[in-house]
């Protein structure tokens, strides 16, 4: 009833895998949580949650291997403490010194589709017509919060909304993608939910597995 359907495509992504420690390796295909903050990246509000219903692959699964500078540590919390508490303690970190190259596993030319539905999360702000309306224009007009991304912030993602049918996946038969993230359960103490992967002519059906707390 307060589903829709957004196509999404891009250059190149990364849903890397979280048993990857050191270098980044790639699901096959977009997780839910991936998804979902692509969604959130158009149209969040406190009083409604996503829930990814299905994946459409559309293209072919194409692998890449590419190296990527990161960071090699992060700022620490007591800098940004200091700086919140007399405003003038530098919150800084200098690239040259903590530059690291890592090879990463990447997909490469990926376009993806979508469906998905909203929950309330309160007795209020829950017009159901009004946040369907509001998230079909700015998916129509190609308006959002921040640049929604590809599973990393270098990889962007363009969209656009799906009004009429979804566009025929070029794969055909059954593949056993394995197990995925589909997201992370915040009522059960953050806890990382996974679910086996059965990709059927293109489509990934995700489960409902949790109720995420806003």
């Amino acid at each position: 009833m307060y589903g829709i359907k957004l196509k999404v495509w891009g250059d190149y992504a990364c849903f890397t895998r979280p048993e990857m420690k050191v270098e980044r390796v790639s699901y096959d295909a977009m997780t839910p949580s991936a998804a979902r903050g692509i969604l959130e990246a158009i149209y969040w509000k406190p009083a409604i949650v996503w829930v990814i219903d299905r994946i459409h692959v559309l293209k072919p699964i194409k692998f890449d291997n590419i190296r990527r500078n990161e960071l090699s540590s992060k700022i620490p919390i007591r800098n940004i403490t200091n700086a919140m508490k007399d405003g003038v303690s530098p919150v800084e970190t200098f690239i040259e010194d903590e530059r690291q190259q890592r090879a990463a596993m990447v997909l490469k030319d990926v376009e993806y589709v979508i469906e998905a539905h909203f929950k309330f999360t309160s007795a209020d702000d829950n017009n159901p017509g009004k946040h369907l309306e509001i998230f079909n224009r700015r998916a129509r007009d190609g308006q959002c919060f921040h640049r929604p991304y590809l599973g990393c912030r270098e990889f962007p993602a363009h969209f656009s909304l799906v009004e009429d049918d979804i566009p025929q996946s070029v794969l055909t038969g059954e593949k056993d993608l394995g197990w995925m993230l589909n997201d992370i359960d915040f009522n059960a103490n953050m806890e990382a939910k996974f679910f086996r992967v059965i990709m059927k002519d293109g489509i990934i059906e995700v489960p409902s597995v949790y109720t995420r707390k806003v």
